[in-house]
């Protein structure tokens, strides 16, 4: 089983209790469709400009964390026809997540549930 971590935007934790992210978790579907079994071991919310977020992924894999996603909303927005690629809360994820990646020494993924089409989920580690 795979200990998974969360990590959601500040933007759209009041209207998002993660539902779909968790039930996606919990059936292996969407971005967590690489793993046999997940479990969920914590969620954080990031705050603008994303300063906190390597102290978040940290403490996430000291409790255990395996794997640690970034919710789709921060890359991604909801169209007339289900979730479609950009206009996501954050403008700068891909460096939110390197910054993460490297802080870490677990896989990084970008998305949870609600992955637009097309979209081929990205696995961000470690540089240098």
């Amino acid at each position: 089983m795979a200990n998974i971590g969360i990590i959601r935007c500040e933007k759209n934790d009041q209207r998002c209790p993660l539902t779909n992210c968790i039930k996606s978790l919990r059936g292996t579907q969407q971005a967590f469709s690489d793993y046999e079994d997940g479990e969920l071991i914590g969620v954080f919310t990031c705050h603008c400009p994303g300063d906190n977020v390597a102290n978040l992924g940290k403490i996430l894999q000291s409790k255990g964390a395996e794997a640690i996603h970034m919710c789709t909303c921060t890359f991604a927005s909801k169209g007339d026809g289900g979730w479609v690629m950009g206009d996501g809360f954050c403008e700068n994820i891909d460096e939110l997540m390197q910054q993460l990646a490297n802080a870490v020494d677990v896989p990084c993924v970008k998305g949870t549930a609600h992955l637009p089409e097309g979209y081929t989920t990205q696995v961000f580690s470690k540089t240098g």
